[in-house]
Parts: structure tokens; C-alpha cells; sequence
């Protein structure tokens, strides 16, 4: 069951929307009313505030994604590791617009000082400790050879995220098709670049 109404659920919804095309200093909460189809009082009865609408959209949708986000990172102790980095991929470069949407609201929350960095910063631990989790069993199981896991779990993922913001959120891509796109991009990660 929902913590939210089915009018909390439209106006989040809307906001959210609006977060997306316009950004937080161009959301009012005339517009977020609009297009949620309710009164403005309606959201300052509910949410009190637009600072307190806006944060508890972005933990709601935030705490959706999350959940999506941290199953991408799971694993089973015999996956090989190419498959485990081939899904973790694959499954980044499948998330929604809403969820790139959000990626993108916690980005920009970056902006506004580093004491805002909160979604991103929980983002990447969760990647994070789940890599860290797997390189550690690998190199127990004798797959890897002996190295800092957390160095390499920030090494890995940050390279993939980066490269799917750049590919998904600026639309910036190495012209070849997306499976081909992440098998590439895997091939290097994975066997390196030497000879």
C-alpha cells in the first residue's frame, strides 16, 4: 500500500515531470498544479511548501530507482565475472527515462553545493559495495588476481557510468549499435588494452 494519495501520487508525478524540462528555479508550484490537474492550495495543504514537495518527490522517485538500481548490482556467487559486468551494463544502459531523469536531478543536486551530493553519493556506494562484494569473492575463488576491490569497484563502475550519462544523458555515443556499444566497451574493461 502507498504512503502517498492517489492527488500526493499525481502531484509528485508532476513535479517530477517538471523537475525534468525545467529545473528546480523554473518549477513553480502554479505550473506542478497544472499539469498535476489540482489547485495550488491543494499542494500547499498536502506538501506544505514547494522545498517540501520537491525533496519528497526526489526521495519517493529516488527510493524507486533505488531499489531497480541496487538489483542490477546483485549477484550470485557463480557468476562468472564477464556476465556479472556484462549485466551490470546492460542493465545501466536499460534503465528508463525516469530513471535516467532521476540520475539527472541528483546530478544537478551536485550543483547547488557539496553538502547536496546525497543521491549521488548513495548511488555510487551502493554500486560500490555490491562490486566490492563480488571482486572479493572473485579473487577468494581464485578468478582475479590480488587487488584493492574497493579501488577496483570505483574503477569499474565509474568508467561505466560515465560512459552511459554520456551516452543516455548527453546523447553522446561512439556511433555503433547499443549491444555492440556495451560488448565493445566491456572487452576493453574486461582484457584491458594491451597486447
Amino acid at each position: 500500500m502507498s504512503e502517498f494519495s492517489s492527488t500526493d501520487e499525481k502531484i509528485m508525478r508532476a513535479t517530477l515531470e517538471i523537475l525534468q524540462e525545467e529545473g528546480f528555479s523554473k518549477a513553480t508550484t502554479k505550473k506542478i498544479a497544472a499539469k498535476a490537474g489540482v489547485n495550488e492550495v491543494t499542494i500547499f495543504r498536502n506538501f506544505k511548501n514547494k522545498k517540501n514537495l520537491v525533496e519528497t518527490t526526489k526521495e519517493h522517485y529516488f527510493k524507486l530507482f533505488l531499489e531497480k538500481f541496487e538489483e542490477i548490482f546483485d549477484f550470485n556467487e557463480d557468476d562468472e565475472i564477464e556476465g556479472y559486468l556484462q549485466s551490470n551494463f546492460m542493465g545501466l544502459l536499460n534503465l528508463s527515462e525516469d530513471d535516467y531523469s532521476i540520475i539527472k536531478i541528483a546530478m544537478e543536486e551536485v550543483r547547488e553545493g557539496p553538502e547536496r551530493n546525497q543521491l549521488v553519493s548513495r548511488i555510487s556506494t551502493t554500486a560500490f559495495d555490491k562490486l566490492d562484494e563480488f571482486f572479493k569473492l572473485q579473487i577468494e575463488k581464485g578468478k582475479i588476481r590480488s587487488v584493492d576491490t574497493r579501488v577496483l569497484a570505483v574503477m569499474c563502475y565509474s568508467m561505466t557510468f560515465q560512459s552511459l550519462v554520456l551516452y543516455r544523458i548527453y546523447e553522446e555515443s561512439p556511433n555503433v549499435p547499443r549491444d555492440d556499444y556495451a560488448e565493445k566497451f566491456l572487452d576493453i574493461l574486461y582484457n584491458g588494452i594491451k597486447v
